[in-house]
Parts: structure tokens; C-alpha cells; sequence
């Protein structure tokens, strides 16, 4: 009997042990879950495809932020490009249903994505917006060139360049809020001169292609064109080559907006094209850099970053001129 109960004995501190060593082993693994469940943090990317060489350079800075962040910081990230807004569209919703922490966009047209940015900020989450505004308040943050003071600026230089005097021709962007101002930027400066008549406006849906073609149209409408108002570098270059392949030597300059390595060229090169306007295509890698702040719970520091339009001309291409450029 006695043996028997040192048998019992036996298992019963065996079990137990066996127990213990069962509970601390579940409290390791649970330790582990929790560590490995901390929350990733990610950030949604949605862009245009690159249709033309700005947003081709859009696009490198905002991967190339995003992946600095990643190594930097540990937060991911996710980037889709559309063609077209309902392309985008779907690929917001993608991103929602993915409960990304934060969502940078830049809109292709803003009246067709107002309603997803709405979707967005009904969602709870963060939305910076790069370039195109939103027709609503849906927008966290905005990054932004200064569409109108683009459209001021050329508007004043064409005034003093011609004298107050002289008929235009404006190639305009594709519906959104940067066409729109600055369009409106540079129609308010030139109608301080009565003598300054716009001619022709048309879009030329910031591609080189499609304002080569509408300018060749124009061309042909008008004989007498003293200077061109475009509101896109990648657009300045298709018109530079309409001109240049219908042999027009009344007109007197070319102006654009952006900071393209051809454009910069032609101005060092004495050509058509006499001043563009900044509108440098980094300014999303300011907007990735703030998503990532929102997503580790920063608060903004301000909800509207504008960069400045400085005007480049003969004077001062050399300072901004990239050999290296992409764009």
C-alpha cells in the first residue's frame, strides 16, 4: 500500500510540473501574440498613371518617400495608379477596405473625386491631398503649388512682355482645381490691359501629344498669335513643336509651368520658350513625409502647404537646371 501511494505521489508531481511548465509556455506565446500583433501601420497611395513626364516624377517621389519611411520608420505602404477617376475610385475603396491608416490622393479630375475623398473621411481616415483640391472639405491636409500665383505671375509677365498690348493663345489642363486657377490667376492679370486679348482657349489635358494636335488646330484658325500661355511644361513642349513645324515666326514666346528639363533647355537655348513657372512634382514627397506624421498620431502642423510659383527665366534657369532631371 505504501508503494502504491509513492506511485501516486509520483504522477500526481509529474502532472503538475507537466502543468506549470504548460501555463508559462502559454504565457510566452501570448506575450509573443501581442508583440506581433502591434499595429502595422500603412499608408494608402493613390495616383494617375503617368501620362505625361510631371507625373512620371510624381510618382518616382512619392515611391521613393514612401520607401524611406518604410526603412526610417516601419510603415508601410501601398501605391496604385488609374487612368481614369472611376479607375481611382475603386482602387480608394481597395485601400479603405484595407483600413489603411492614412491616404495620400492626387485626384485625377476633383469634381469626380469629391465623393470618394467624402467616403474616405466618412471612413475615419486621414486623407492628405497632393495637388488637385477636392470641391468639399474632405481633405485633412492639402499640398499644393500655387496654382493662382502660376497663373498672376504669367499673366503680369505677358502684360510687360507685350506691352499691354498683344493676342493670346491659352492651352488649358483637364477639369480640376489647378486648371481653374490658373486660368483664372492669369485671366485676372491680363485683363488689367484692355489691349490684351485672349484668342483661343483650349484643353490640352497636360499631354504634350494632345496640345501638339490642338495647337496645330489653332494655328491654322488664327494667323496672328503674339504669345502662348500654357498652363503645363509637358503641353509648352507640343506647342513649341506645332510652331516650329507650321514655320510661325509671329509668335514671340511660349510660357509654361512645372520646372521640365526641356523646357529649361529651350529658355538656356534662347528658343521660343521664355519663362515657366515652378510647380516641382517633389512637393508629394511633403505629402507622404506628413501621412507618415498623421499615421504615428501627429497632428498636422498646418492643413494648407503651398509652394511657392517662382518664376525661371534666362536670368536664373541656371539655379534650377538638373542635367539628372527625370522630369
Amino acid at each position: 500500500m505504501k508503494k502504491l501511494w509513492i506511485i501516486l505521489l509520483s504522477f500526481i508531481t509529474i502532472f503538475g510540473l507537466a502543468a506549470c511548465g504548460s501555463s508559462e509556455s502559454g504565457g510566452s506565446g501570448s506575450t509573443d501574440e501581442e508583440a506581433s500583433g502591434d499595429e502595422q501601420l500603412t499608408i494608402g497611395i493613390s495616383l494617375p498613371s503617368a501620362t505625361h513626364g510631371w507625373m512620371g516624377a510624381l510618382i518616382d517621389s512619392a515611391e521613393k518617400q514612401a520607401k524611406a519611411l518604410k526603412e526610417s520608420e516601419g510603415i508601410d505602404y501601398v501605391m496604385t495608379n488609374a487612368e481614369d477617376p472611376n479607375t481611382q475610385a475603386n482602387d480608394v475603396d481597395d485601400l479603405i477596405a484595407q483600413e489603411v491608416d492614412v491616404i495620400v490622393m492626387l485626384p485625377i479630375e476633383s469634381a469626380a473625386l469629391s465623393p470618394v475623398g467624402q467616403k474616405i473621411k466618412d471612413a475615419g481616415i486621414p486623407l492628405v491631398i497632393v495637388d488637385r483640391e477636392l470641391e468639399n472639405d474632405a481633405a485633412t491636409v492639402v499640398v499644393k503649388g500655387d496654382n493662382e500665383g502660376i497663373g498672376v505671375n504669367a499673366g503680369k509677365y505677358f502684360v510687360e512682355q507685350l506691352n499691354g498690348e498683344g493676342k493670346i493663345v491659352e492651352i488649358t489642363g483637364p477639369p480640376s482645381s489647378v486648371t481653374e486657377q490658373r486660368g483664372s490667376g492669369f485671366k485676372e492679370a491680363v485683363a488689367s490691359e484692355s489691349g490684351m486679348e485672349i484668342i483661343a482657349s483650349q484643353s490640352g489635358d497636360f499631354s504634350t501629344e494632345k496640345s501638339l494636335e490642338v495647337m496645330q488646330n489653332i494655328l491654322q484658325a488664327n494667323p496672328e498669335i503674339d504669345a502662348v500661355f500654357t498652363q503645363d511644361d509637358g503641353m509648352a513642349l507640343g506647342v513649341l513643336q506645332a510652331i516650329k513645324e507650321a514655320g510661325r515666326t509671329d509668335i514671340q514666346f511660349v510660357t509654361g509651368a512645372g520646372g521640365a528639363k526641356g523646357v529649361f533647355e529651350d529658355i538656356q537655348n534662347d528658343g521660343l520658350m521664355k519663362a515657366t513657372f515652378l510647380y516641382s512634382p517633389t512637393m508629394v514627397e511633403d505629402a507622404v513625409k506628413i501621412a507618415g506624421d498623421i499615421a504615428k498620431g501627429e497632428e498636422p502642423a498646418e492643413a494648407m502647404v503651398v509652394k511657392e510659383a517662382t518664376q525661371v527665366t534666362k536670368e536664373n534657369v541656371d539655379e534650377y537646371y538638373d542635367p539628372e532631371s527625370k522630369f
